[in-house]
């Protein structure tokens, strides 16, 4: 009997962990990855500012799946077979030990996205993989016996018994599992920050507040929200608060033309009762005192200035002096601050988007198409994506240790 022929296409994070799950699992198997580019796992490369975030140390699979704005019902069986635990637990098989950061982030200890890169590359080496780069696929047919015929635009063409999709949020990717019958949700991008055209705000690029709470609000649909640090930027607003909100709004920014209301609670640790009885008391006993120079409220100097200015309080007014509208004015800027974003800008090159294969036509017990037999999924060719923290890359060592584990055991039967 012929050892079965299985190919994954796909040279990401998704694309080597199946490869080498298939190829442990069954070592008679031949298992060839192919890649389009000349370089494989270039997103781990950059990822985490070239220190790689691998996973998130959310060890308890209920808790993990609520960080997936889409995907999260689904991942929530295949979380309880391979969760973040086991990735740390297998990086650490490996050699190679991961650190938890404050936020929770987990990265290699050497703080370097190459110790992960040839940590995959020598597993796959090992475990017989054979890695093509700079092969490009055109389109892949099924042939008799559920068997897939793979034509490369070089002319070649590569058969298979079993075949992972793993390309990524890519054209290609989603018009080939298109072709081959699967249903594709429209993709969009998410991870990305916002655009405010107010030059002032600009103005106090790297700036920053931890926690704010960012509310937004568009025409027509309920409102989301997020707490956490939030980045004053050249462009608008950044940092983990906007990246997890537009990540949850994604689909509604896109519908919305990137055009919405964002609410900014500067002071989320206090009620709005809470600022203003803080604001009065300052104003009791510093009245002499000029409010541009004196603020009460833990907020950076020039941040404060900008917040008054806003309300139309001038640098040499003073506390004393403050009417009680100006007041209601001021109080509802820290907590309420209205901003408009007018667009989305990049999330350095960890571009991440929603959108992908429609997770109804998948078997998240085995990672196999419930429409085409023997022909599988993984990572973000699926309609899964997280927010930003290790998320998006646990669920492509989830699908694709799924995927292939089960391709490994079905060809070993």
């Amino acid at each position: 009997m012929l050892p079965s022929k299985i190919v994954v296409v796909g040279g990401g994070a998704a694309g080597f962990f199946g490869a080498i799950a298939c190829a442990r699992v069954n070592p008679q198997a031949e298992v060839t990855l192919i890649e389009a580019s000349r370089q494989t796992l270039a997103k781990v490369s950059v990822s985490g500012g070239g220190r790689c975030n691998v996973t998130h140390a959310c060890f308890d699979a209920h808790e993990l799946v609520q960080y997936y704005p889409r995907g999260g019902k689904a991942l929530r069986g295949a979380f309880a077979r391979f969760q973040a635990k086991d990735t740390v637990d297998w990086f650490a098989t490996q050699g190679v030990r991961l650190k938890t950061e404050a936020d929770g982030r987990m990265f290699p200890i050497t703080d370097s996205s190459e110790t992960i890169v040839d940590c995959l590359m020598n597993a796959a080496t090992a475990a017989g993989v054979e890695i093509l780069t700079g092969v490009a696929v055109a389109s892949i047919k099924q042939s008799q016996g559920n068997q897939f015929e793979i034509f490369c635009r070089s002319g070649k063409i590569i058969n298979c018994d079993r075949l992972l999709l793993a390309t990524g949020s890519s054209r290609v990717g989603y018009q080939i599992a298109q072709e081959l019958g699967h249903h594709i949700e429209s993709p969009v991008p998410s991870l990305f920050t916002f655009n405010i055209s107010e030059a002032k705000l600009r103005a106090l690029a790297g700036i920053s507040v931890n926690p704010a709470r960012l509310r937004l609000c568009a025409d027509g649909a309920s409102p989301l929200e997020q707490t956490g640090p939030l980045l004053i930027t050249h462009w608008g607003l950044s940092g983990p608060a906007v990246l997890k909100l537009s990540a949850w709004g994604a689909r509604l920014l896109h519908d919305k033309r990137y055009q919405a209301t964002l609410l900014v609670n500067w002071l989320p640790d206090f009620s709005q009762e809470q600022v203003r009885q803080n604001i009065l008391a300052i104003k009791n006993e510093w009245g002499k005192r000029a409010i541009a120079l004196h603020r009460g409220v833990d907020l950076p100097h020039r941040l404060w200035q900008y917040i008054i200015a806003r309300v139309g309080i001038t640098t040499d007014e003073r506390w004393a002096g403050l009417s009680n509208k100006t007041l209601n004015l001021l109080v509802q800027e820290l907590t309420q601050g209205q901003y408009l974003i007018s667009g989305k800008g990049v999330f350095k090159e960890e571009f991440v988007t929603c959108g992908g294969v429609n997770l109804k036509e998948i078997n998240f017990k085995t990672m196999e198409s419930k429409l085409v037999p023997n022909l599988y999924f993984a990572g973000e060719i699926l309609d899964i994506d997280g927010v930003t923290g290790g998320f998006n890359f646990q669920s492509a060592w989830t699908t694709g240790y799924l995927a292939g584990t089960a391709m490994g055991e079905h060809s070993a039967d």
